[in-house]
């Protein structure tokens, strides 16, 4: 005898080797013996054989009419054996009893399972829904399948064009777009992101870095809410100083600026002045909702994104020839021993006498203009020599504590963009991605940037250790240690920065474009005004979540900002490759194979770089570039110096401070990259640059 059971949610049929009351012993095709509960079996036979059975009854069920076998269904509950006598006739033999099983079983839609081979057929308004939910799903099958082809075939369809960002980077992997994508993928035997291209969905690789990234960053958009700047209410005094900044000529945001009193006399006044966003608007106001999504304003070669809307910025920006609101920092210096002796904040309106700039004076403005070895026929040249010589000592001291010297032997590139048309409008402020591209490059260290950095060091190390003396909270930024590996962290109690060789640090100097030195402003503005009961009226209270929630909020948008930085420079060093036909590059060997270029902000692995040591230099042949996974595909020519002596020398100290490159391109589709993954940064605390 044999019998037909389920198990599962399958059919088996097999020899019954022994039964009782509970379970029997059956013996399937294969040999094995398996026990089943006699509640299980569904029908006993003599004939025929199983697997002739389950075949038979197979190609009979694809023959019975659903609808059909629905309406013969009886209201009440059945069981399959019934229903097959009723569909075929009185006398349906096991075949066909089998067979209604078979086919009640595949379609609960029309029939519900009730156990042990009964059934109940489904209402009517259940069955026609059901219904037309499979053939929605067959016509979605359908259209996924088509789409599938068009990709497949070099086409990409509308839908899947415009989701582009969203499949790749964040998709929903029920969505029949990115099941087509899978699908085409998976036909066509290429990754996701080179189907996509072969397809015409990617036209211009820039316009893709970019795209993704505001898909990422700015899912609304990059537009500001319409925004007026709120006017300082309160009566400022106007300080008797005669201030100047120093910038590149793109920046509009200007933070900073420094003015210098009494030299000569003995005891000079060294003054810092920040522009002063935070006495004209206070937190949760409009204006500060707008800063506080956005953190940071984001810099690209060519573009922008600021922080603040233009028109809230220029309200503040310290621009020459106005007096400026500012919080202004006054340092009292011994003008023979440069030693600081006294210190005080200010809340005042600041005269700025000039916006000085970078490019336009760093070849003018020298280190021996600045020790009076050459002419200075610059404007303020006491005032920036002095500032100089200030700059060093302050300089010095720090490399005392730090315990070892900065050493800047990498230079800092600037990246300029011929435009190909001069069209108005937004649009034409945003870079197209074929412009032609300048790289200048700028030494670390020159006398205006050491001024600047050591001025704002300085500045953000002082109000740092005056807002713990008043016992307000701020954000302070530390370094336990400058062991590798050790990273600089943010939180609200200050801490020593071991890189930065100060007892405290804060970011205050940039309120503009940094919404971390914002904060700061609120909380220095209420110390200059209540002094040592300012945690009273300080707009953060200590322990206050909402300053551990924006610390939170900045490190992850300043780390994305700071990565396409890096990315959308790197897109634009490849193309200058490709624009000046460059084919070979002299490089200095880092790890693991990596190398950085010597002119360039460049990182990138070449082949047979991974057996030299570290600070090698070597020439290598650039065989390609992909202005889409930024990888660049090359090989090691040449070894150039002394093997003996780089080999005995130690390796450039700065190659620690980690590669200026984006690493490949990562999707949520799964694709492989073979660029190079960069060594992590350690960014300097320094003052910005632009």
């Amino acid at each position: 005898m044999y019998a037909l059971f389920e198990d599962a949610g399958k059919f088996h049929a097999g020899r019954v080797m022994q039964e009782s009351d509970s379970s029997l012993q059956v013996e399937l095709d294969s040999g094995k013996r398996v026990k089943v509960k006699a509640a299980s079996v569904l029908l006993k036979f003599e004939q025929p054989q199983p697997t002739a059975l389950i075949a038979a009854a197979q190609g009979i069920s694809k023959e019975i009419d659903l609808d059909l076998a629905w309406e013969f269904a009886p209201d009440a509950e059945f069981g399959f054996a019934d229903l097959a006598r009723e569909y075929f006739n009185a006398g349906a033999g096991i075949e066909h009893q089998a067979a209604a099983l078979f086919r009640l079983f595949e379609a609960p839609h029309y029939f519900r399972r009730l156990g042990k081979g009964n059934f109940k057929k489904a209402p009517e308004e259940i069955v026609k829904a059901a219904l037309l939910g499979i053939e929605r799903k067959k016509q979605l099958a359908a259209q996924i399948d088509a789409w599938a082809g068009e990709l497949v075939q070099g086409q990409c369809p509308g839908v899947v064009r415009e989701q582009l960002y969203k499949l790749l980077f964040k998709p929903d992997k029920n969505a029949p777009e990115y099941k087509a994508v899978v699908e085409a993928a998976r036909r066509s035997q290429k990754a996701p992101l080179d189907l996509l291209k072969a397809a015409g969905a990617i036209d211009s690789p820039y316009q893709f870095h970019w795209r993704r990234f505001l898909f990422e960053n700015f899912p609304k958009g990059t537009a500001f809410a319409p925004l007026q700047a709120p006017a300082i209410k309160e009566t400022l005094p106007v300080a008797a100083v005669r201030a100047f900044s120093i910038d590149d000529s793109a920046t509009t945001e200007i933070d900073d600026a420094l003015s210098v009193q009494g030299l000569g006399s003995g005891t000079v006044t060294f003054g810092v002045h920040i522009a002063a966003p935070a006495l004209a608007f206070a937190p949760d106001t409009p204006i500060d909702k707008v800063a506080r999504e956005r953190l940071s304003t984001v810099y690209m070669p060519g573009h922008k994104l600021t922080m603040l809307p233009d028109e809230v910025v220029q309200a503040y920006t310290l621009i020459a020839g106005s007096e400026c609101p500012a919080v202004s920092l006054y340092l009292t210096i011994d003008e023979a021993t440069l030693a600081v002796t006294a210190s005080a904040t200010k809340l005042e309106r600041v005269p700025i006498a000039a916006n000085l700039r970078h490019d336009q004076l760093d070849s003018v403005i020298t280190e021996a203009a600045l020790l009076g070895q050459e002419p200075a026929p610059y404007e303020f040249a006491a005032e920036l020599a002095f500032a100089f010589r200030l700059a060093r000592h302050l300089k010095a001291q720090r490399e005392v504590v730090r315990g070892k010297p900065e050493i800047f032997n990498r230079p800092d590139y600037n990246f300029r963009l011929e435009r190909d048309d001069t069209g108005a409008g937004a649009a034409a402020t945003e870079p197209r991605g074929t412009e032609r591209v300048l790289i200048s490059a700028r030494r670390r260290g020159s006398p205006l940037d050491l001024i600047v950095a050591e001025a704002m060091i300085l500045a953000n190390s002082t109000w740092g250790g005056w807002l713990a003396d008043c016992g307000v909270p701020g954000i302070y930024r530390s370094q336990a240690s400058m062991a590798p590996g050790v990273k600089v962290r943010m939180g609200t109690k200050p801490a020593p920065h071991a890189g930065m060789g100060v007892a405290q640090y804060t970011w205050a100097t940039s309120p503009l474009r940094r919404y971390v030195d914002l904060v700061n402003q609120w909380q220095i503005i209420a110390c200059a005004r209540h002094g040592r009961t300012a945690a009273l009226a300080a707009p953060f209270k200590p322990k206050d979540v909402q300053l551990f929630a924006i610390i939170s909020a900045f490190d992850s948008a300043y780390a994305e900002y700071n990565g396409f930085q890096q990315g959308i420079e790197r897109y634009w060093t490849l193309l200058w490759l490709a624009q000046n036909q460059i084919t070979e590059l002299d490089a200095v060997v880092m790890k693991d194979g990596l190398v950085r270029a010597d002119a360039l902000p460049l990182v990138f692995r070449a082949l047979g770089a991974e057996g030299l040591p570290r600070g090698a230099h070597v020439r290598v042949r650039i065989a390609g570039t992909d202005l889409l996974t930024l990888d660049v595909h090359a090989s090691v020519l040449v070894r150039l110096d002394d093997t003996a002596a780089a080999d005995a020398a130690p390796a450039d100290a700065d190659l620690d401070e980690g590669a200026d490159s984006a690493g490949p391109l990562t999707l949520a589709i799964d694709v492989q990259g073979d660029g190079a993954a960069a060594e992590a940064p350690q960014t300097a605390d320094a003052a910005p640059t632009v």
